[in-house]
């Protein structure tokens, strides 16, 4: 069903009011609420200082019926994104493979957001110790499998979504059945090195949108958690190992979008201990061979909020909403100190002033951090991660883009002193004709400065 057979019907239809900014819009509902206007009309709820609803078609947009509900369901989201934009979500299709802290949080607010289709996978059970994390398990789910019961509390919340559960293990053999159907994302939510990197490598290879999470045990600083390339999040030690093993055995080097911690684990893994009076033999206890045995203590609001993360990066995704990540650069105040000082002494060199620099120190920060990641213009790949970026920025300097206009905070680039001993050579129209790819590129960045500037 499409989300605008679940808003309205062909029926008669009742109205909700919305106030955004001022700005009054209308929305054709569904009309069971209609019947009774006359008693309800013209009620008006504040819900904050920039929208008010008429509260009597508020009935009227949620219905009465399961396509009522399903459109209510989805009324913040409409708000939020748009109609179309939402519409793209609901027509979606999400695999998420590894349903335990992580990938429940990340499944349920999937549902929630409205995703038209999810494939839940895990092969492993409810247990005791699974329910300080689980999204949505309780007492009576322990015994149960994991995307079974998912599927059943789903089922509740969201009954308009397709969710089918399937339990089993990923691995070579079942690749075909879990990625098929041409899925618009895949959540690796798997906390096992060999069945992350086999994921990984399959939908690469297959060229499906993959977000991976890193290791969220042991962990209790939620302001350190970050979503970058999987090259850039070198203080992982999980993502470490994925990271090797991807270009080692599948030649993958990098391109795979992931959430990690940049905090140090808090606790080791807990010591195996064996049943009393026999060997301690840890693969006597596996489930599945090769599966971790020792257990990582864990606090679970931090993997409940991996899975949020998760599941924000993907709607907005989906829904075509650009989001600018935090850029993972590691440079302090000193390295931006410098930035700015190199500026300066080229312009004096270059045009004899400085009096055309109109950035300071903190305009630099912004410039250098979020325009341009730490990394030159030329070369915004992700191979100066830690102190490699440290050192690389020795060879940095900022210059303008365009000479005949001033050094702005819309108008500087990052390139190293070749490369800006090349670019102070040539010409704007040089570049757009012989490099469109590269003028596109910057000309784009700087359009985010404008805006974020409100420069026009």
């Amino acid at each position: 069903m499409s989300l605008g057979s679940r808003i309205c019907d062909q029926e008669e239809l009742g109205e909700l009011r919305i106030k955004v900014c001022g700005q009054e819009e209308l929305h054709k509902t569904r009309g069971d609420a209609a019947d009774n206007r006359s008693s309800d009309r013209g009620s008006v709820r504040q819900v904050g200082p920039r929208v008010a609803v008429r509260k009597c078609y508020r009935s009227s947009w949620m219905g009465r019926t399961k396509g009522g509900v399903g459109a209510g369901a989805e009324l913040r989201n409409i708000q939020f994104f748009g109609m179309e934009s939402q519409q793209r979500v609901s027509e979606s299709f999400v695999v998420i493979v590894g349903l335990g802290g992580v990938g429940s949080h990340a499944a349920s607010m999937l549902l929630r957001s409205g995703v038209g289709r999810l494939l839940l996978v895990d092969f492993d059970q409810v247990s005791l110790s699974s329910l300080n994390r689980h999204a949505v398990a309780t007492r009576a789910d322990v015994g149960l499998p994991k995307a079974l019961c998912l599927q059943k509390h789903f089922s509740s919340i969201f009954p308009e979504c397709r969710v089918d559960a399937k339990v089993q293990l990923y691995d070579k053999s079942s690749e075909e059945e879990i990625l098929s159907g041409q899925p618009d994302f895949v959540l690796d939510c798997i906390d096992n090195i060999d069945t992350k990197v086999a994921l990984l490598a399959a939908c690469v290879r297959k060229g499906l949108k993959v977000f991976s999470a890193m290791g969220a045990g042991a962990r209790a600083d939620p302001t350190r958690i970050r979503v970058a390339d999987l090259g850039e999040s070198s203080t992982d030690p999980l993502s470490r190992v994925v990271r090797y093993r991807l270009r080692k055995d599948h030649g993958i080097d990098g391109g795979i979008p992931v959430v990690f911690s940049f905090e140090k684990p808090k606790v080791k893994l807990l010591p195996f201990k064996g049943s009393p009076g026999e060997e301690e033999n840890p693969s006597d206890y596996q489930i599945v061979p090769g599966f971790r045995v020792r257990i990582i203590p864990v606090m679970g609001t931090i993997p409940a909020i991996f899975g949020q993360v998760m599941a924000s990066y993907v709607l907005t995704q989906l829904a075509g909403l650009r989001v600018h990540t935090e850029p993972i650069v590691n440079l302090d105040l000193n390295h931006y100190r410098i930035l700015h000082q190199r500026l300066i002494e080229h312009e004096e060199l270059l045009y004899g002033s400085a009096e055309d620099v109109l950035v300071d120190v903190e305009e630099v920060i912004y410039i250098v951090k979020e325009l341009w990641h730490g990394r030159s213009a030329r070369d915004q790949s992700s191979k100066y991660v830690g102190r490699k970026m440290w050192r690389s920025i020795n060879e940095l300097m900022l210059l303008r883009w365009d000479r005949e206009k001033p050094a702005s905070v819309s108008n500087l680039i990052l390139l190293n002193f070749k490369e800006a001993e090349v670019h102070e050579s040539t010409t704007i129209a040089n570049i757009k004709k012989e490099e469109p790819i590269f003028y596109g590129m910057v000309m784009g960045v700087l359009r985010r400065a404008i805006m974020d500037y409100m420069l026009e």
